[in-house]
Formats: structure tokens, C-alpha cells, sequence
């Protein structure tokens, strides 16, 4: 009967296999034939439709194909910014595109300064007198930021549109800690360095929130500033100063509120604003989805690869530093140290007249942004100009690899600073206590056996984790006044983990000037001598793998993403602020090593976080299973 048995697992092991490779077969066929295809749909003269169905990134991340095949990889769509800006400055200058649409109902947002650009951007559409319409079910602050910039903002009778402004609770689990008996292990140097406050206090400290406050004002001013100079007539502080009075004033009307306090300019539903469009552009004459609205239009992606990009004259090398930064391979989209390391010194032999160092990253690793840094270096060892311009954050670790920099460009609400470092390290002897678990043994050094996460750290180990971080925040003052031209004193006095908003760190001497990205190209070619020649801009990549490109293509943009009225965005916040809290403690308790990291950076609820399983294997899995939890 064993035998049996036996023999059954192995044909079922073989039916699922024939299965698999009968899958990966089909769809191999499949994204064969539509690579055949001679070219995309073709541009209708009409609109440029923008349904930005998900969020706006530095640097798309990359699926996992067989994870999605399996149906377990299901992710959100992710837009470049640098993608969406193009499209609008073509759209602005090609006489085929008559008005631009963006459709925000399934938007879920973007960080400030990549929605700075995009909105620049539909600036010089309406100046080129071309109409900029927007439409969504309701509007949060990242989409408030996007229709200030349209002719027409349009939002559903059911919806409404709201301004929360950035900031926002964090989770402080020393009371969980204590509950059950974790003994936090803690290492750090920063008086402001406030990324492991939740596992040592109940709330911010004074000096934490100090730091966070000077940065959200910062952005909170950047973005009435943005909404007031791109809407006169948008009547901002009245809706913040009292939400519950500016909605009663409008019979509880979040619609009419909305309208009203010059947020939005129509109400309509769907049906009535593609009539609209269509009244301006005309009826569509080219085969369509289903679901497509029938004025005539030209989607992003044909947009796109109808408009290549030119590579004309001398190459400017980009590299992007997006995301946490993290030891190994890891990206794009996320900031793997070893996989940018590599792009660096693989290109840096091409013949490129300088290098941009584009950084949207809160820090992580040190090991990962050492390995960066040097790799950079050896671009400025080579004599090819360097030069750095920082989106929405370039903090802690983000600024340990902004160093080589020969000119730093930031942004007036860039998150920059953040110059300290931390290790934590639980230990669980407290907690095993409780369960009758003890721990008792021989050492021949103080150090044998050591760091013992179930019997507990000696004084030993303590201290030499604490002088690790120590030494390794004196070298990280010691690159920054290098890079800087200032003593390590110098450095530490504005340092300490402090965060500044980039104005300020311009004042400071942490940032050279003010300004995005298509500046630290233009300064970048005339450092590289290219004069009033031609350059052009090439991103250091990946070869593009077209198979995992054609399956997300079948499984992004799940509807389930869609928050139709204030409630559903409700719903949606909660859910991804659950996911925040839960990845958070996750990550922290995996002890990656030193680490430096900003906190501010991620203040506020994040409704673009997508919940997670927390991984078997990890620490905070492993407190679950001890104290009954899972």
C-alpha cells in the first residue's frame, strides 16, 4: 500500500509539472504572436488618454511572471513620472492631439514632487491652447494636485473631492514589547535619528517631532502653494480649517463642496464627461476595447511607442537609486545594492560624457549604499563628470550615495539629511521565560555563543554593536564633509539624524540648488563638455524582459483598486495602512544589519501599500507562533 502511494505522488508530480511547462508553452505562443505584430495601434488624431490606473514611481518595479501566472504576485500598475511628463510635453507640440484626458478613477497616487513635474507638464498643454481635462470618483490630495492644473476638473454627483495634507500616526510597539517579554536591542547614534522610536518609546520624542514637523510644513506649503498659483480660486485653507463646516455648507454634498470651494469645475458621471470629451475631439473612428470611451483618443502606451525616444548626440548616463536600499540584486524599484553596483561599472566604459545620479530612496542598508557610493566613485575616478538630482526623498542612505556628487540638485520639498545609522536586534529570553523556556551553558569567551537571540546578549556584545554603529556614523560624517568641504564637527552639528526639507538643506550646504531633474542633465552635458551639441539622456538598465512585461500586461490593473466615494477611499486607507504597520514591524524585526534610514520619509498613511504576508521564515512569524498568535 505504501508503494502505492509512492507511485501516485510521482504521477501527480509529473501531471503537475507537464502542467506548468503545458502553461508556460501557451503563453510563449501567445506573447510570440503579439511580438510579431509589424507595430502598435496606431495615433488618432483626438485626445491623449491618460488612465493612470494605479500609482506614479520614480522606477516601475519588476513582476515576477511565474508568481503571477500562479496568481499569487497580483500587484498594482505603476506609471514613470518621467513617462507620463513626456507624453504631456509631446501631447503640448504634435497637432494631432487635441485635448489631453486623464482619468484618475482608479488613481492611487503619487509622491509631491513626481506630481510637481506631471502637472508642469499639463501647464504647457493649456499654454499650447489645448484643453486639460481630468475625471475621477473622488479626489484625494495627490489627485487635488493633478486637476489644479486642468481647464476642466470633473468629478462623479456620488463623489467629492478633499485635502487631507501629508502627516499622519505611526505604530509604537514598546507596549507589545513589553507584553511580551521582547527585549529590544538598540543601537544608534542621532539624537533625531527617529527610525527605531517605535520600538523603544510609546510616541515621538520632542526632538522626533521637531524633526517631522519642519519637513510636513514644508510640503504642506509646497502644495497650497502648487494648488494656489495653478487655482486662483481654490478656496484650500477654508476646506482644512473646518472639513465638517465646508461639507455642511454644501447640505453634506461632498460633490458641491467640492465645487464650490473651486476644487473641481463640473459634476458629471462618466457618461456625461466622455460626452464632453467627445464634443471637443470628436467621435472615435478606430477600433477600440469594449470599454474604451468612444471619442477618439490615443492611449499612453501607443502614445509612447509611437514616440520613441531619440538618442541623438552624446549620452548622458541616468542611474536610479529608487526605493528602500537593500543588500543583493534586488529591483528595479527597489534599490538592491549589488544589482546598481554592477550597472555602474558595466556602463561606465560606453563613452558617456557625465553621469546623473537620480535618487528617490528613504536609505536602508549601509553595506548596499557603501557599495554604491563606491561604484559612483569610480565613475568620478574615471574623470567623468558626476552630478546628483534628488525627487522626493534622498535621505540617510539616500544622501550616503548622493556623496560623490560634483553638484547636488534637490527640490524645495525633497526630503534630504537624515545623516545617522541604527542597528535592532530583539532577543526573546524575557519571552521564552514566561513559556518555562531557560537558557544555561559553558563559554570559553564572553563572546562565545553571542548575540544569543533566545538566552540573551552579554554586556560584550552590547558594546561592540554599539562602538559597530559608532564607527560607522564617524565615517559616515567623515564622506559627507569630504564631499561637502566641511569638518566632520561641521557635519555633525546639522547631522544626528536630522531631516531637512531641501530648501533648507540647501541653506545648510547639504544640497548645491534648486531644481529637477531635466536641470541636472542640462548642467550635467555642460560639465561633460558637450557645448551646444546634441545629448540625450540614456538610463542604465536591465535588457527589458519581454515575457514578464507581457504577462503583468494580463494581470495588472485589478478593479478591486478603485475607491468610487469618500468611503471606499476610507476602505482602501485602511487596508494599506494595515499593510504599512504590519511590513514595518516585519522589516525591523528581520535584523538586516546597520542600517540608515529615514523615518520622516515615510510619514503619513501610504493607500499605495499593498498588504503582504508576513514571511515564515521571519522573526515577527516566529513571535507569533511562540506567543499563540498564528
Amino acid at each position: 500500500m505504501r508503494f502505492a502511494r509512492k507511485v501516485w505522488k510521482l504521477l501527480v508530480a509529473v501531471k503537475d509539472a507537464l502542467a506548468l511547462l503545458f502553461l508556460l508553452a501557451f503563453f510563449g505562443v501567445i506573447y510570440a504572436a503579439l511580438m510579431a505584430r509589424p507595430a502598435p495601434g496606431r495615433v488618432e488624431d483626438g485626445a491623449l488618454l491618460l488612465s493612470l490606473d494605479g500609482t506614479v514611481v520614480e522606477e516601475k518595479s519588476k513582476a515576477d511572471p511565474l508568481a503571477l501566472l500562479a496568481g499569487s504576485g497580483e500587484r498594482m500598475q505603476e506609471f514613470q513620472a518621467r513617462d507620463v511628463e513626456r507624453a504631456l510635453r509631446l501631447a503640448a507640440t504634435d497637432t494631432r492631439i487635441k485635448a489631453v484626458v486623464l482619468d484618475l478613477s482608479r488613481f492611487l497616487g503619487g509622491r509631491y514632487v513626481h506630481l510637481h513635474d506631471i502637472g508642469a507638464a499639463m501647464d504647457a498643454v493649456r499654454k499650447a491652447g489645448k484643453p486639460v481635462l481630468t475625471f475621477a470618483n473622488v479626489y484625494a490630495d495627490d489627485g487635488v494636485q493633478l486637476a489644479a492644473h486642468a481647464s476642466e476638473a470633473w468629478v462623479d454627483p456620488m463623489g467629492g473631492a478633499f485635502v487631507a495634507g501629508p502627516g499622519g500616526n505611526f505604530q509604537f510597539y514598546k507596549g507589545l514589547f513589553d507584553k511580551y517579554g521582547v527585549n529590544a536591542h538598540v543601537y544608534r547614534v542621532g539624537t533625531y535619528k527617529s527610525a527605531v522610536e517605535p520600538y523603544l518609546r510609546t510616541d515621538l520624542s520632542p526632538e522626533a517631532r521637531e524633526d517631522f514637523k519642519l519637513v510636513l510644513d514644508a510640503q504642506w506649503n509646497a502644495l497650497r502653494t502648487e494648488v494656489a498659483k495653478a487655482r486662483p480660486k481654490a478656496q484650500l485653507d477654508r476646506m482644512v480649517a473646518d472639513p465638517v463646516g465646508w461639507n455642511r455648507a454644501a447640505g453634506n454634498d461632498m460633490a458641491e463642496a467640492a465645487k464650490a470651494a473651486g476644487l473641481i469645475d463640473r459634476i458629471g458621471d462618466a457618461t456625461e464627461f466622455d460626452a464632453r470629451v467627445q464634443k471637443i475631439v470628436g467621435e472615435s473612428k478606430a477600433p477600440h476595447g469594449e470599454d474604451a470611451p468612444g471619442y477618439a483618443h490615443t492611449a499612453l502606451a501607443t502614445w509612447l511607442a509611437a514616440n520613441p525616444v531619440k538618442e541623438e548626440g552624446d549620452a548622458i548616463g541616468v542611474v536610479t537609486i529608487a526605493g528602500e536600499i537593500v543588500d543583493g540584486d534586488a529591483g528595479p524599484g527597489t534599490a538592491g545594492g549589488d544589482r546598481i553596483a554592477k550597472l555602474l561599472d558595466e556602463n561606465r566604459e560606453e563613452g558617456m560624457k557625465a553621469l546623473v545620479v537620480r535618487i528617490d530612496s528613504p536609505g536602508g542598508s549601509v553595506m548596499a549604499s557603501e557599495r554604491i557610493r563606491r561604484a559612483i566613485q569610480r565613475w568620478r575616478d574615471a574623470k567623468i563628470p558626476v552630478v546628483v538630482s534628488m525627487g522626493s526623498m534622498a535621505a540617510s542612505g539616500g544622501y550616503w550615495v548622493s556623496t560623490p556628487g560634483q553638484r547636488v540638485f534637490a527640490e524645495p520639498a525633497t526630503i534630504t539629511g537624515s545623516i545617522g545609522v541604527f542597528a535592532f536586534i530583539p532577543s526573546f529570553e524575557k519571552t521564552l521565560s514566561d513559556f518555562g523556556v531557560t537558557s544555561d551553558g559553558v563559554r570559553s569567551t564572553p563572546l562565545a555563543g553571542q548575540p544569543d537571540i533566545l538566552g540573551g546578549f552579554t554586556p560584550e556584545v552590547d558594546g561592540l554593536l554599539q562602538g559597530s554603529v559608532e564607527s560607522i556614523y564617524g565615517k559616515f560624517l567623515g564622506i559627507v564633509g569630504k564631499a561637502r568641504g566641511k569638518s566632520p564637527q561641521q557635519v555633525d552639528a546639522i547631522a544626528q539624524g536630522r531631516v531637512w526639507p531641501g530648501a533648507e538643506g540647501q541653506r545648510i550646504g547639504l544640497v548645491d540648488q534648486m531644481g529637477g531633474l531635466d536641470d541636472a542633465l542640462a548642467y550635467a552635458a555642460k560639465l561633460g563638455g558637450v557645448g551646444n551639441g546634441k545629448w540625450h539622456a540614456e538610463y542604465l538598465a536591465e535588457p527589458e524582459d519581454g515575457f514578464s512585461a507581457f504577462v503583468e500586461s494580463l494581470t495588472s490593473g485589478s478593479q478591486e483598486q478603485a475607491a468610487y466615494d469618500f468611503a471606499g477611499l476610507v476602505a482602501m486607507r485602511q487596508r494599506s495602512q494595515m499593510a504599512q504597520a504590519v511590513s514595518r514591524l516585519d522589516a525591523v524585526m528581520g535584523a538586516r544589519g546597520v542600517q540608515a534610514y529615514c523615518l520622516a520619509c515615510a510619514a503619513g498613511p501610504d493607500y499605495r501599500a499593498k498588504v503582504r504576508p508576513v514571511r515564515e521564515d521571519s522573526t515577527l512569524a516566529m513571535l507569533a507562533r511562540v506567543v499563540g498568535w498564528k
